[in-house]
């Protein structure tokens, strides 16, 4: 039977790994050891905690311009001299990608799961400074309220544009948003039962819904400030509002709302709108099962909507929709770490496939690989990030375009029912997720255009045995390849498969007493020709293993 009972004990090396692979990504020895001693509940007390920001917002640079400049707030601020809005893109992403870096909680990782749920795209949504703004509000929601985010998602500047609210007039309605609001951002469609009408609303509440979000208008000036919040927002204009009454079907109760007479009205018919929404238990479900395929798996049975979803869903409500206590409970459970049953054939442990985003983050935090400083090193910072590495390579390449989505359904890999995960592992994209070793590495970027181009920074994998504190003996190669499969792979290999890493990958067949011999030389001269040629075979294997690629 699936359980939500606490896990009890401490957790564990196996189980702490587990726990943070899938909540950050921010993977680190240091943080698996400290969550092995700590029960799941204490481990979560530092990982359910949305952190400062290195950087409250991305900054510019051309190549002359030291230190960079921030353009985004406060609102108004003008561009940098010689640069248009889309040139500011590309250091948004990666400030972005650079915070979910050095993020050692949750917050970036659910950021990542309400721009999956209520996506936007940086493309054709206006300013560059309007999508950060949408960022932040999914920061402002990560760890809040998911009724107020959904609310306050509806006057985003961003979110206006994309799904053509900002077209929605009383004389020329636009059901776009509607649409999407109800199918993907809230209640879920749910199987059609006849013309026009589906399981949890019909196409009449679709048209009645656009004419409760009439009215709601982008700005571009990004002066209207939301006194919650403190980010910049829409505004309601009444003269393009339609002011009559609303009904609704009885999926909703046969819910009217009164039509507003001024500006003010308008948002109370939208909260009325989202309260209607939000008290059909479905709602609720919905965002479970999200959340469940988010953080768990792939499959949802009938044992696991009963004994699973249900109850989180009755938590969810229970706390007005806040989002912290589902979390604390899904992620303490004895169902996440698959210790309610004895049935070895469905481990969660391992059973996902990275995205792009958890096998180069994870990797590179993993590594501690130094990352060019923002402030001080901005072209390199850029580069390494834009140009030549993460958001072109290591993620557009293995199709996660980031923060610019093919449509309003977002990346594959986190909705395409029933393989979810398993799309972001194809033929299309095996090339970029085996590079990533090889060009943290090579310091290189290893495939498209000029494949020897530096990408500004690299793994100098020797010095890093040698000072990172890691390993207990690095003299000694089977504590040094014991030690480094432990935090790397998700589960405890079996003999045979560690004598693949040890015997033929890392040692090449030779006695381990060379190996030994050749670290102390490597001590002795500071020379690590001989042993940097086993340390990167040992890596390249590892993270091109099957077992890598999954957590």
């Amino acid at each position: 039977m699936a359980s939500l009972s606490p896990l009890q004990g401490s957790l564990g090396k196996r189980r702490a790994a587990h726990l943070l692979r899938r909540t950050s990504y921010r993977f680190t020895k240091a943080k698996v050891d400290q969550m092995a001693g700590q029960s799941a509940a204490e481990a979560l007390d530092s990982l359910l905690t949305l952190y400062p920001l290195q950087l409250d917002q991305p900054v510019y640079s051309n190549d002359n311009a030291v230190p960079p400049v921030a353009w985004i707030n406060p609102p108004g601020t003008p561009l940098p001299a010689g640069t248009q809005d889309f040139m500011m893109r590309p250091y948004l992403r990666g400030w972005w990608i650079n915070e979910a870096l050095h993020d050692p909680g949750i917050g970036h990782k659910m950021a990542f799961f309400f721009h999956q749920y209520l996506i936007t795209s940086i493309v054709g949504t206006g300013l560059t400074a309007s999508y950060f703004d949408y960022l932040a509000l999914l920061r402002w929601g990560a760890l809040g309220n998911f009724k107020k985010l959904a609310t306050k998602l509806v006057t985003d500047n961003s979110m206006l544009r994309y799904l053509n609210n900002n077209e929605n007039t009383f004389t020329n309605p636009n059901e776009n948003f509607a649409r999407e609001y109800f199918e993907l951002f809230t209640i879920g469609k749910g199987p059609q039962i006849g013309p026009g009408d589906y399981t949890n609303y019909t196409e009449d509440d679709i048209v009645a819904a656009a004419r409760v979000l009439t009215g709601f208008r982008a700005r571009g000036q990004r002066d209207t400030i939301d006194p919650e919040t403190g980010i910049p927002m829409g505004r309601a204009i009444f003269n393009q509002h339609d002011p009559g009454s609303k009904a609704f079907s009885d999926k909703f109760q046969n819910t009217v709302i009164a039509g507003a007479s001024n500006a003010a009205g308008m948002f109370t018919e939208l909260n009325a709108f989202v309260d209607m929404i939000f008290a059909q238990p479905e709602t609720a479900k919905n965002l479970c099962r999200r959340l469940y395929h988010y953080f768990v798996y792939r499959k949802i049975t009938d044992e696991i909507e009963n004994d699973i979803i249900v109850p989180l869903s009755n938590t969810l409500i229970a706390n007005d929709f806040e989002i912290k206590p589902v979390l604390a409970q899904l992620l303490a459970s004895e169902h996440f770490y698959d210790a309610d049953d004895s049935n070895i054939a469905d481990e969660f442990i391992g059973g996902m496939i990275k995205s792009p985003l958890e096998l180069a983050l994870q990797s590179i935090s993993f590594f501690d690989i130094a990352i060019p400083d923002p402030m001080t090193q901005p072209r390199t910072h850029y580069r390494f990030f834009y140009e030549q590495a993460v958001t072109t390579r290591m993620f557009g390449a293995a199709n996660l375009p980031i923060f610019m989505p093919s449509d309003v359904a977002g990346y594959p890999g986190l909705y395409a029912d029933p393989d979810f995960s398993r799309q972001w592992f194809n033929s299309s994209t095996i090339i970029a997720r085996y590079k990533v070793p090889a060009m943290l590495l090579t310091g290189t970027r290893q495939f498209g255009g000029t494949p020897n181009l530096s990408i500004g920074v690299k793994l100098d994998i020797a010095p890093w045995v040698k000072n990172s504190g890691f390993f207990s003996d690095p003299s000694d190669p089977y504590v040094l390849v014991q030690e480094l499969l432990e935090y790397l792979l998700p589960e405890q290999v079996d003999t045979d498969r560690f004598n693949y890493f040890y015997i033929l990958v890392f040692l090449d067949q030779l006695p381990p007493a060379d190996w030994t011999y050749e670290w102390q030389n490597y001590l002795t001269t500071g020379n690590d020709a001989e042993v940097k040629i086993a340390l990167e075979r040992l890596v390249n294997a590892v993270m091109y293993s099957p077992e890598y690629q999954t957590f």
